[in-house]
C-alpha cells in the first residue's frame, strides 16, 4: 500500500469474524482457500471463491435493480462500511456511472436525508458542547496515519443551505473522491462534522435528527471551537492536509486567511472551484482564439466560489500583463441585490475589491446588456436564472459564448446543457457543476463539461500528501488550473467538452499533483527530497483496490 500506510502483517492481523468486520481488510467471498484455513475463515464464508472482478459484477448487478439514485446511494454507502477495497475496484472502474452517486447530485439528497436513512456511523462528529475535549474526541479514532482531512460545519451545503449534522455526507463524500479520483489511501482519510447547531425548522423540529437542535454557535465561542480543533488536529496529525468544506461566506474567507499560513490547508469552495472554472476558460479559449486578458466575465453570485474564482481569474490575467486593478476590471459580479457597484452601501468586505464604478443595475439581465461580458459564470445556487432571454444575448454579444452553470446539485443549475445549447444555435461553450448528458442538435452531438471539483482538489491533494508541503498556496491551485487545461484534447474540443473524460481522472491527478509538487517545491514548502523521476514517484503513492494476498 501507499502513503505510509502498509497492510499489517499476517501475524498481526484480526482472525476469523473480527477480520470480516474489518471493511479496510475484509475480501469477503474472494479470501483464497489457504487464507480462509490461516485466517480461521473456514465455514464463516459460503464454499465458492470468487475473484474481486466477478464480486464487482454482482455489486453492479444489485446496483442496477434498485429504483433510484438514494437507494444506490445507500448501497454503496453499505458496501464501503463492508469491503472498501471491493467499494473502489467498483467506484475506479464505473467513474460515469458512480460519481453522480457518490457525489453530486445525490449526495445533495442523502444529505437532506440523513437522519432517515443513517445505518453506521463514519467519520467523527465534534459538537458545540465539546469544548476542551477535542483532543481526547480525535484520540478515540483508531487510525495513527491520517494524512488528508475534510471538514465541514454543515452551513452552506452545495446550493441546499444549512444542512446541520446532515452535511456530514459531503466529507465523507469528498473523502471518497480522494481515493477515487487520486488514489489516497481510504485508511489515511478522515471525515470531521463540527455539529454547531442549526437555524433549520426543519431540522430542529424531525424527530429523527442526529444532530444537536440549538441554534448556530456564532462570535468568540464558535472561533474558540475551531482553534481548538485546528491545534487538536496538528498535535495527533501534524503532517496532515485539511480541507475547509462548505462553511457559510461569513466563516468561510476570515477561515482560511487565519489558518492558510499556519497549517496546510485549503477552502475547496473558494480555491479548488476557482482552479476547475479557470481551466474551463483556458480550454474554452482554445476554442474561442482570445486571450483570457481580453475577457469581460460576468458572475451571478458573490459568494466563496464567485470571488474565489475573480481571485484567481485576476491573477492569471496579471500574468499576461494586466495590472491588479486592470485585471480586477474585467471582472463584475451580480448579487441578490443587483449588479456590485461602488455606489452601493453596507458591501461585505470580500466584495469590494470588485465593486467599480457604474450604474446600479438590478437584474441579471440587464448587467448582461450594458457590459456585453464574454463569458457568464454562474455561482448563485439560484436554479434557472440563466434564462432564454440571458443566453440568446450572450449568443448575440459572441460568436462562442461561455456559460457556466456551476451551482449544485443539478436542480440548482442556472440553466441546463439542453437550454445553453438551444438558446445559442449551438455555439454556447456550456460546463455545469453537475453531469449533464450529452445533447443531440442539429445533427451533431455536444458533450457538456461538467465543471466538478473532482477534477482538482484530489490531484491537489495528492500531490500536497506526497511531498509533505508544509502548506497550500494560490500558486498551486493556478498550476492545476492549467495542467487540467492542457489535459483536454482536440477531440474533446471538437465534440465542445472543456474537461478531460472523467474516466481519465486517476492520470489526470497524478499529473495534476505533479504540477503541485513542483510548486512545492519552488516555493520551498516540499519536505520530502525531490526524487528524479517526479510523477514516477507521485504515481507509487496511489493506492489501488486490488486484493492484498493475505495468506
Amino acid at each position: 500500500m501507499s502513503q505510509d500506510n502498509p497492510i499489517p502483517q499476517t501475524d498481526d492481523l484480526p482472525t476469523g469474524i473480527d477480520l470480516l468486520h474489518d471493511p479496510l481488510l475484509n475480501q469477503g467471498t474472494a479470501f483464497s482457500e489457504k487464507a480462509r484455513d490461516k485466517l480461521g475463515l473456514r465455514g464463516l464464508l459460503p464454499p465458492k471463491v470468487f475473484t474481486q472482478a466477478e464480486q464487482a459484477e454482482r455489486v453492479l448487478e444489485n446496483f442496477n435493480r434498485k429504483p433510484n439514485d438514494l437507494e444506490r446511494y445507500i448501497l454503496m454507502n453499505a458496501l464501503h462500511e463492508r469491503n472498501t477495497n471491493l467499494f473502489y475496484r467498483v467506484v475506479t472502474e464505473n467513474l460515469d456511472k458512480m460519481m453522480p452517486i457518490i457525489y453530486t447530485p445525490t449526495v445533495g439528497e442523502a444529505c437532506q436525508e440523513y437522519g432517515h436513512i443513517f445505518r453506521q456511523p463514519r467519520g467523527l462528529f465534534i459538537t458545540a458542547n465539546d469544548k476542551g475535549k477535542i483532543a481526547s474526541i480525535l484520540a478515540n479514532w483508531p487510525t495513527d496515519n491520517v494524512r488528508a482531512i475534510v471538514v465541514t460545519d454543515g452551513e452552506r451545503i452545495l446550493g441546499l443551505g444549512d444542512l446541520g449534522i446532515n452535511g456530514m455526507g459531503i466529507p465523507v463524500g469528498k473523502l471518497s473522491l480522494y481515493t477515487a479520483c487520486a488514489g489516497i489511501a481510504p485508511s489515511t482519510t478522515l471525515p470531521i462534522t463540527l455539529d454547531v447547531g442549526t437555524n433549520t425548522e426543519r431540522y430542529i423540529n424531525d424527530p429523527l435528527y442526529l444532530g444537536l437542535k440549538q441554534p448556530r454557535l456564532r462570535g468568540e465561542e464558535y472561533d474558540e471551537l475551531i482553534e481548538e480543533f485546528i491545534t487538536a488536529v496538528q498535535d495527533r496529525y501534524p503532517h496532515t492536509l485539511i480541507q475547509f468544506e462548505d462553511f457559510a461566506n461569513i466563516n468561510a474567507f476570515r477561515l482560511l486567511e487565519k489558518y492558510r499560513n499556519r497549517v496546510c490547508t485549503f477552502n475547496d469552495d473558494v480555491q479548488g472551484t476557482a482552479s476547475v472554472t479557470m481551466s474551463g476558460v483556458y480550454s474554452a479559449l482554445r476554442l474561442t482564439g482570445g486571450q483570457l486578458k481580453d475577457q469581460k466575465i460576468l458572475f451571478l453570485g458573490a459568494g466563496e466560489a464567485g470571488i474565489g474564482i475573480g481571485d484567481l481569474i485576476v491573477s492569471g490575467m496579471m500574468e499576461e500583463g494586466l495590472t491588479l486593478e486592470e485585471a480586477r476590471a474585467n471582472c463584475w459580479f451580480v448579487d441578490s441585490r443587483g449588479l456590485v457597484v461602488k455606489s452601493r452601501d453596507n458591501l461585505a468586505h470580500h466584495k469590494l475589491a470588485y465593486a467599480h464604478d457604474h450604474p446600479q443595475m438590478t437584474d441579471l439581465l440587464s448587467a448582461v446588456e450594458a457590459l456585453k461580458p464574454t463569458a457568464l459564470i454562474g455561482v448563485s445556487g439560484q436554479p434557472n436564472t440563466f434564462t432564454k432571454e440571458i443566453v440568446e444575448r450572450m449568443a448575440e454579444y459572441n460568436e462562442k459564448p461561455m456559460i457556466f452553470a456551476l451551482s449544485n446539485p443539478t436542480s440548482m443549475a442556472e440553466c441546463t446543457a439542453e437550454e445553453a445549447y438551444t438558446w445559442s444555435d449551438g455555439r454556447a461553450i456550456f460546463a455545469s457543476g453537475s453531469p449533464f448528458d450529452p445533447v443531440e442538435y442539429k445533427g451533431k452531438t455536444l458533450v457538456p463539461g461538467q465543471g466538478n471539483n473532482a477534477y482538482i482538489f484530489p490531484g491537489v491533494g495528492l500531490g500536497v500528501i506526497a511531498i509533505k508541503s508544509k502548506h497550500v498556496t494560490d500558486e498551486m491551485f493556478m498550476a492545476a488550473a492549467k495542467s487540467l487545461a492542457e489535459q483536454v484534447s482536440e477531440d474533446d474540443l471538437a465534440m465542445g467538452r472543456i474537461y478531460p473524460p472523467l474516466q481519465d481522472i486517476r492520470k489526470v491527478s497524478a499529473i495534476i499533483a505533479t504540477a503541485v509538487a513542483e510548486v512545492a517545491y519552488k516555493q520551498g514548502l516540499a519536505t520530502v527530497p525531490r526524487p528524479a523521476d517526479l510523477l514516477g514517484y507521485i504515481k507509487s503513492q496511489m493506492y489501488d483496490p486490488a486484493y492484498e494476498d493475505l495468506s
